[in-house]
């Protein structure tokens, strides 16, 4: 079963994010900020992680610096949703290993076409 990991410090973001990712997967989580979803994944790797990048107490970048590194973190495909928007931050961001860059505001749309172009839907 697929499923999907929604990360963002804002609850009314990681809502919105569900009602858009409940069709799609068996399963979605969500986690306030980069700790709670690293945790998360140690204990179920999801199969999609929707990220943003800045958080409270461990940042998007961070995470996904960590959970590459993470036994079975390699295998996510990790869509970063945010608002940095400067090229040094997407490329950053690519480095590290997210796979795709959503620009907030994002819609249903941009999902699914980003997530059927990553296969992983």
């Amino acid at each position: 079963m697929k499923s999907c990991l929604i990360v963002d410090d804002s609850t009314v973001i990681r809502k919105a994010i569900r009602r858009m990712m409940e069709p799609i997967f068996g399963e979605v989580r969500e986690a306030e900020d980069g700790l709670v979803a690293l945790n998360s994944c140690k204990e179920n790797m999801p199969s999609v992680v929707m990220l943003d990048w800045n958080m409270p107490v461990m940042s998007g970048i961070d995470f996904l610096r960590h959970l590459r590194k993470t036994e079975g973190g390699d295998k996510p495909v990790v869509v970063l949703c945010t608002t940095e928007t400067s090229f040094d931050h997407i490329q950053e961001a690519l480095s590290e290993g997210a796979n795709e860059y959503i620009m907030k505001p994002f819609n249903e749309d941009i999902i699914r076409e980003k997530l059927q172009i990553l296969g992983a839907i």
